[in-house]
């Protein structure tokens, strides 16, 4: 294994489906200007309630990639 420098962000996704599609949610939006991700922490769920129930989930993931 090769050693790697990694550089992290923070992003939240939100879904009403569920905490996964949050997640998904989150890591296809930075795919979208960020290269070379390699790894996904999830720091924060939580979520939105309407009248007494679940309206959407919010999930905070810390995402890794390398650095050239």
């Amino acid at each position: 294994m090769s050693n790697h420098v990694y550089k992290h962000i923070e992003v939240t996704g939100s879904s009403p489906k569920g905490i996964e599609d949050a997640v998904e949610q989150a890591i296809a939006k930075a795919n979208e200007s960020l290269h070379d991700m390699r790894w996904f922490e999830v720091v924060d769920t939580r979520g939105h309630i309407e009248h007494g129930r679940i309206a959407h989930w919010q999930v905070t993931v810390k995402i890794g990639f390398t650095l050239n």
